[in-house]
């Protein structure tokens, strides 16, 4: 090849070159600007014909998931919109047209005829498609005149809270002296399901923000700062000599740009929804004060269902008429739990060594332990021979008493605060409570004879179903959890990962024999077997204490029930309870069918295979 054809040849490589390289850069820059800032460009054009009103704001949404991981809205923003004029500009604008020989009667009718255009197209499109969640929107002619000749005012409303499409085919007339006002909203779609994991959004020192549950947890990086994304694909092709305040300023963006996005829940909407209605169906049919059942993947800790009655519709929570209803028990309340806890001394007494599943001891009914009587609830000698199983079988007081005094009140206040009494799970809730166990730590027998049991020692529903997690899943101690990533506005994910590390039991042994014990617990003393699943499940019912008298009231109890399934190779823990159920005595009456119901239809819902 010729000099001369090197030449023309380096020149065509380097023009083909730049063209590419122009090209690649026309590419980066419309990804920046539709992408990475195509929401802010989308609000500046939207500004030239909305009106935002002063409570205007902005949050990422909250999304439930399903058994086959797709996500669904559960909480997202939602515009409304109001329909106002200027009857002002419209008369100047008037004046202008008459002054070209237009009639007054003749505007005003066109005002009036193209406006009620778009009420009557809306409307005909409601009847039409038979939908029947949509209201008819009617503009009433003598209001709308009446207030268009209003011309001492620049701001009359004509109608409130339309829909978007009819807002969009205002502001498509492109009249003068129209206003569309648009007011942001927060919607949550299951109304009061679910509504105390996900609390709302109201106003707190004249600003909204998160209230309660998820939206006050996560509300720094569901609330909208409104700084623009920064993005390593723009920042190498800007600003190059930028200063080094311009350098700081853009760093914090990119730090608030990976901190604002939507949460990705790990409760299911199908499971929430069907646990609503279970504790509903329960609440009424033993006129309870409260009910809560909250659901858990019992080797990772990630909570399906929670839910607690009664609740509150948070799209209208200022009618709520006690404040207390926005707590979330289940986080928050603290309650004795009874004959749930039992399981947990016996799995101790086993993880030590100091009993085997053929261990047993002489039940006289009543025992004296620092001067008080210990006696099983229907006060009846079991005799000699009797084993561990008759002991959750039956619930046997005195049984947990022979264990606790075997073990010593040290081995048991051990492994129980390894259990997690008495300190925070770490769920990603606000208003969490850590329980009230100071009887682990007494040096007097009854303390912590009776915490063996289940009274004397208080904890959260959630603290609860943690440790009793620990009884099926090989004895680890798991981190529950609602969120399961976080997905940013600036296009990245973080999965929520959770440091389950912690293993309580020392032998192995110790999940499977306690399971198995359990089970039998279902399919003898419970006569609820299942012919093809193994379910492991206890009741508990324990008296309430008087907050004033500290005694315990005669006839107010507490209902729990908790169980887990397959039991050979647990998948789900569920745990239920009542405060003061009337009309039965026993939790294995009131929350029987309802844990069951749940069990079934978690069974068929994820097809889980038989273990029988």
């Amino acid at each position: 090849m010729s000099e001369k054809n090197k030449l023309i040849h380096n020149r065509i490589n380097i023009f083909v070159l730049a063209i590419f390289l122009f090209f690649i850069l026309i590419v980066v820059r419309l990804f920046y600007l539709q992408v990475i800032h195509g929401a802010e460009y989308k609000r500046a054009g939207e500004s030239q014909y909305f009106y935002d009103t002063g409570e205007n704001f902005d949050r990422g949404s909250i999304f439930f998931t399903n058994k086959n991981k797709a996500l669904s809205p559960a909480v997202a923003m939602s515009n409304e919109y109001d329909i106002a004029i200027d009857p002002k500009t419209i008369d100047l604008f008037f004046q202008k047209r008459m002054s070209e020989g237009s009639n007054l009667a003749t505007l005003e009718n066109d005002y009036y005829v193209k406006i009620s255009k778009v009420f009557e197209d809306y409307n005909s499109e409601i009847i039409k498609d038979n939908a029947s969640s949509s209201v008819v929107i009617f503009l009433d002619r003598q209001a709308f005149f009446e207030k268009m000749h209003n011309t001492e005012s620049g701001y009359e409303v004509l109608l409130k809270n339309v829909p978007e499409n009819i807002a969009n085919d205002i502001i498509s007339l492109r009249l003068k002296g129209v206003i569309v006002n648009r007011k942001k909203s927060r919607v949550y779609f299951e109304k009061g399901v679910g509504a105390k994991v996900f609390g709302f959004v109201g106003f707190s020192e004249d600003k909204k923000t998160g209230l309660y549950g998820l939206e006050r947890y996560y509300n720094d990086v569901l609330e909208k700062k409104n700084l623009v994304n920064a993005n390593f694909f723009a920042e190498v092709f800007s600003d190059f000599n930028s200063s080094d305040s311009e350098i700081e300023e853009k760093s914090r963006m990119l730090q608030y740009a990976s901190s604002e996005g939507d949460i990705n829940l790990t409760l299911d909407v199908n499971v929430q929804r069907y646990t609503a209605k279970v504790l509903a169906e329960a609440k009424t049919k033993w006129n309870s004060q409260k009910a809560g059942a909250i659901i858990m993947d019992i080797n990772d800790g990630s909570i399906i269902a929670m839910e607690e009655i009664p609740s509150f519709d948070p799209n209208n929570y200022k009618e709520v008429s006690d404040i207390a209803f926005y707590n979330n028990d289940l986080i928050s309340g603290v309650y004795e739990m009874g004959s749930i806890i039992k399981p947990l001394t016996v799995a101790t007494a086993l993880d030590l060594g100091l009993v085997d599943e053929n261990t047993t001891y002489n039940d006289t009914g009543t025992i004296t332990l620092s001067g008080y009587s210990i006696s099983n609830y229907d006060k009846r000698a079991r005799g000699p021979n009797t084993s561990l199983q008759k002991i959750l079988s039956e619930s046997l007081n005195v049984g947990i008493a022979f264990l606790v005094q075997k073990m010593g009140g040290d081995n048991l206040s051990h492994y129980f605060k390894e259990f997690g009494f008495g300190e925070y799970t770490g769920i990603d809730l606000p208003s969490e409570a850590s329980g009230l166990t100071g009887n682990l730590d007494s040096k007097v027998a009854i303390d912590l004879v009776t915490a063996g049991y289940g009274q004397g020692i208080a904890t959260t529903p959630i603290q609860t179903i943690r440790a009793l997690a620990v009884l099926g899943n090989g004895g680890k101690l798991v981190t529950p959890h609602i969120v399961e990533s976080i997905s940013y506005d600036n296009g990245t994910t973080k999965v929520i990962a959770q440091d389950d590390s912690v293993s309580v039991f020392k032998n192995a042994s110790t999940s499977q024999i306690i399971s198995k014990i359990l089970t039998e617990v279902v399919d003898g003393a419970m006569n609820a077997k299942n012919p093809n699943y193994t379910v492991a499940a206890k009741t508990g019912t324990a008296q309430i204490p008087d907050p004033i008298t500290k005694k315990y009231y005669e006839d107010k109890y507490l209902h729990s029930f908790f169980g887990y399934f397959p039991a050979t190779n647990p998948k789900y823990i569920i745990f239920l309870y009542q405060v003061d159920p009337r009309g039965a005595q026993y939790a294995s009456q009131t929350l029987k069918e309802s844990f069951f119901n749940l069990v079934n239809f978690l069974i068929n819902y994820y097809e889980i295979p038989p273990d029988r």
